[in-house]
């Protein structure tokens, strides 16, 4: 699961985590949302699923409230571990550029399927329930959105 993530990177020349699956040391599930100072600023959506953070990239900042949609880009998968990196990614590495966490918290997944997410984040700015759903605009392309309480 982890194969495309490890295959962008040189671990001898960034500090991001090399990662294995793992077992969470939680019961609860993790979300974090880096935000990411690469070409583009965007905010890299992580969700705790199976042992890895299934990965979003997010072109705007997510809607902390309803009515807001934004377009997110499924990329790798990541470690566990990768939900506590702050860095800066040198110049010549995949994402070169600065992530620093915007925010983190609890993930309760509601309903998980190959074209729809459910789920709830209890972070310090993510509060509420969420949805990702599956577009047909292009490969990896989902909607990223606050349910209406």
């Amino acid at each position: 699961m982890l194969e495309k993530y490890k295959e962008k990177r040189d671990f001898t020349k960034t500090g991001e985590p090399e990662g294995r699956l793992e077992e969470s040391d939680s019961k609860e599930n993790i979300f974090v949302i880096q935000e990411h100072h690469a070409r583009n600023l965007h905010y890299d959506l992580r969700l705790e699923i199976e042992g890895v953070l299934k990965s979003w990239a997010v072109p705007k900042e997510p809607p902390e409230k309803p009515g807001i949609k934004r377009l997110a880009i499924q990329t790798e998968d990541h470690p566990l571990n990768y939900a506590d990196f702050e860095g800066t990614i040198p110049q010549g590495q995949y994402g070169a550029g600065k992530v620093k966490i915007w925010d983190k918290g609890r993930f309760i997944p509601e309903k998980i399927t190959e074209k729809e997410i459910l789920f709830r984040l209890e972070g310090r700015r993510m509060k509420g329930d969420y949805v990702l759903v599956k577009t047909r605009f292009g490969k990896g392309s989902w909607l990223f959105f606050k349910k209406k309480e």
